[in-house]
């Protein structure tokens, strides 16, 4: 899946002489935590979002420092955190050389970008122009029509040779262990025995992944390798 297909687009953007009013505004009219700050041509210039917008001196929210972390603080640091707490435009507060991404990349790349850089929203950027924002209410659109759209399957046989192939194809963890599966209109149910408590709650998500099941029932064992302890499966699916 490429992020074209799940990034909003047109994207609600900000220009840089912008006051923060008309961004708080826009913010909490259109229930979003972030503006892709864009000059008149529409080239992306920063970010703004609530992050850069809470630190305020109205609100005497400005961060402090200990004095250890003073003796290390140049007279241009205190007067850029000044002009970030203070200012009333948005190019004095808003975030510089934002991380963007293309609309072509996959989704894959868009979240492991986000989980990289530690930010929520990624501006989308096409021939130096912004044309989109993918952000991770759009991801979660996405993956919950992922998770409906299994096609369903019918017959007890074929459920459970799809779990065996799930587990055949994550050997990293499932080809050490003894899991038999049972199934039964759809219901199925995992019996036997790991050595190591992960690979249980492992082996009941691939079941409960593969289209056509109704509920799996975990009766898989957990036996501590090095003090012999048997450990039966939990009380609740």
């Amino acid at each position: 899946m490429q992020v074209k297909t799940i990034m909003t687009s047109p994207a609600i953007s900000i220009e840089p002489t912008e006051t923060i009013m008309t961004a708080i505004r826009l913010m909490l009219a259109h229930k979003i935590s972030g503006l892709p700050v864009v000059t008149s041509k529409g080239e992306l210039v920063g970010i703004v979002t609530e992050s850069d917008l809470i630190h305020r001196s109205e609100l005497e929210t400005e961060g402090e420092h200990s004095w250890l972390a003073g003796l290390f603080r140049s007279a241009g640091n205190y007067a850029a955190e000044y002009a970030h707490t203070h200012g009333r435009k948005v190019a004095d507060v808003m975030s510089n050389a934002p991380v963007s991404i293309a609309p072509d990349a996959s989704l894959r790349d868009a979240v492991e970008v986000m989980t990289r850089q530690r930010v929520k929203r990624l501006p989308v950027v096409k021939n130096d122009h912004v044309v989109g924002i993918v952000a991770r209410a759009d991801i979660l659109r996405a993956l919950l029509p992922a998770i409906a759209d299994a096609s369903k399957v019918d017959d007890d046989e074929s459920i459970r040779q799809a779990i065996l192939r799930e587990y055949q194809n994550q050997d990293r963890w499932a080809g050490r262990n003894l899991i038999n599966v049972h199934v039964k209109n759809g219901i199925v149910e995992l019996t036997g025995v790991v050595m190591d408590e992960p690979l249980r709650t492992a082996a009941r998500v691939a079941a409960e992944n593969v289209p056509g099941v109704v509920s799996v029932i975990d009766n898989i064992t957990f036996s501590e390798p090095l003090s012999d302890t048997i450990i039966p499966p939990p009380m609740f699916p």
